[in-house]
């Protein structure tokens, strides 16, 4: 599949989320989205990056936003994570990474020599029409909220 570009129509999604609850990108027409895909639930990066974006939900909301947060991680582990960081941001579960595929997300990685398939730390903006506005891929945590933010007001 092609990698996914700035001004593409966003893939639709349909996936379960912590405490019991479903996300559709069609229920979402009319809000801007900020989907951000991550490797695996109370790491040190992923930790850092939902605190991030749960701290400055205010600020997100305000610009007329929602934080989504998808990783292959089970709907048990998403409700462990959040209520172990107090983290106030929807997580979605994609355990068999349709989702991620979709976006262009699971990608060979490789630490210590070794290769293997993971999630590729990205961030998709995606505008009311369901249009996406930026990509940010291999995102570094610090300073990555902000930069987000800058591009919601920029909109």
């Amino acid at each position: 599949m092609a990698e996914l570009t700035e001004g593409q129509k966003a893939p639709s999604f349909t996936l379960p989320t912590d405490a019991g609850g479903t996300v559709r990108l069609g229920d979402l027409k009319g809000r801007r989205i900020v989907l951000y895909f991550y490797p695996k639930d109370d790491t040190s990066g992923c930790t850092k990056q939902a605190l991030a974006f749960t701290e400055k939900r205010a600020a997100i909301e305000a610009l007329k936003a929602i934080v989504i947060g998808v990783s292959k991680d089970s709907v048990a582990a998403h409700d462990k994570f959040k209520a172990k960081h107090l983290l106030a941001i929807t997580l979605g579960s994609d355990e068999d990474g349709k989702v991620v595929e979709r976006y262009g997300v699971w990608v060979e990685k490789s630490m210590y020599g070794r290769s293997y398939m993971g999630i590729d730390r990205s961030t998709f903006l995606i505008d009311e029409a369901g249009v996406i506005r930026r990509i940010w891929r291999k995102v570094k945590v610090p300073g990555h909220v902000e930069a987000v933010i800058e591009a919601l007001k920029a909109l």
